[in-house]
């Protein structure tokens, strides 16, 4: 995206940096570096939510896992020989089909956001990392409609469903702790864009988020 320059509340900035950090949980095994931050991570132990919980986990695991393990473990539950345990795009849990429908939206609106596929990336823009990518850089740079627009359009009817599914993969362990950190996470994330949804002017462009373009589930089945 074009860079703007715009004042970022403190939330804001930490539900960036969250995304960010699913991101790269999400796109491949966590580094010896993330491992580590992970592991240092200072929580308040006073509190008691859903999402200091999650953290609690998630630093625990960190702390339990070798790198070997954790790659074996990504590899099982997202890669696989063929298919891993959960496939991790949105076509999918919209849908039931990959590279359906909703991915051609989701190219067409990055387009018209700014965003450019990197020559390097194979996995299609769908990807639940790829998708927390964008939304980690709209809060910094884009204005709030097009954060609701995207988040509605492309993440909002099945991400935490996929959280569920993450978090019963046969192979998950340190995954079901990343899946029990993002629940919670979407969880506010979704009292964030209802409130959201209800401070936006209805006249507001793109703050209908593109319902025109309706997405139906494939008459087999929806992804469960």
């Amino acid at each position: 995206m074009t860079e703007l320059v715009r004042e970022v509340s403190e939330n804001d900035q930490l539900r960036a940096d969250i995304y960010q950090l699913l991101a790269a949980l999400l796109r491949r095994q966590p580094s010896p570096e993330l491992l580590a931050f992970l592991s240092g991570l200072e929580i308040d132990a006073d509190d008691d939510s859903d999402m200091t919980k999650a953290w609690v986990g998630l630093k625990l695991a960190a702390q339990q896992f070798s790198e070997e393990q954790l790659e074996d473990e990504y590899f099982n539950v997202f890669l696989g020989v063929g298919c891993g345990e959960i496939l991790p795009y949105g076509s999918w849990f919209m849908t039931g089909s990959l590279m359906d429908k909703p991915l051609a939206l989701l190219r067409n609106d990055l387009m018209q956001l700014g965003f450019e596929r990197e020559e390097d990336v194979k996995e299609p823009e769908d990807h639940v990392a790829a998708l927390c990518e964008v939304m980690g850089t709209l809060i910094l740079e884009a204005p709030g409609y097009r954060q609701l627009a995207f988040y509605q359009r492309h993440m909002g009817s099945w991400i935490e469903r996929f959280c569920d599914n993450l978090a019963k993969a046969p192979s998950a362990a340190f995954y079901a702790t990343v899946a029990q950190l993002a629940k919670a996470f979407f969880v506010i994330e979704a009292r964030e864009f209802e409130q959201l949804s209800l401070d936006i002017p209805v006249n507001c462009p793109g703050s209908e988020a593109e319902a025109s373009e309706k997405i139906e589930p494939a008459t087999n089945e929806l992804a469960s």
